[in-house]
């Protein structure tokens, strides 16, 4: 294919906006439930809430929701460069498996977001100190089958 075969030449400029894009969906995915613990603590209908609820839609709207679409795009693009993906090694499947499951723990935090908004408390305190670990799991899982190929 003769578009696949145009991606060559950008292969580096792609990787490099890529990985810009991952960084600043995982510094969302870091922040967004530390915001969540502190939010948990205020009462609803405060000051305190009103602005994590500010806070909380800024950070997902203007910088988690654009660079996870970002870096969607751009990974897509990167297994469509010829040679970037060995599709017959198993790493790129586990890769892939975190990285739909990083998707996923997006859309939970957005929901609950929408939930804090609405003046509910959708989970405890100490269930987003918990779940604040998630995204640097996934990224280990990640960043160890991209760089090592263990399979």
């Amino acid at each position: 294919m003769p578009v696949i075969e145009a991606l060559a030449p950008f292969y580096l400029w792609t990787k490099s906006l890529h990985l810009i894009a991952v960084f600043a969906w995982m510094a969302g995915l870091f922040y967004l439930p530390r915001l969540y613990v502190y939010h948990s603590q205020a009462a609803v209908g405060s000051a305190q809430s009103d602005l994590f609820i500010t806070m909380e839609r800024r950070l997902l709207r203007a910088i988690m929701n654009p660079a996870m679409i970002a870096a969607w795009l751009l990974g897509i693009t990167l297994i469509l460069t010829p040679g970037a993906v060995d599709w017959h090694a198993g790493w790129w499947h586990a890769k892939l498996l975190g990285v739909l499951a990083m998707t996923g723990f997006h859309g939970h935090l957005s929901v609950a977001r929408k939930a804090f908004a609405a003046g509910q408390r959708p989970r405890t305190e100490r269930y987003w100190r918990a779940v604040n670990e998630v995204p640097t799991l996934l990224l280990v899982l990640i960043v160890i089958m991209v760089i090592v190929k263990p399979f």
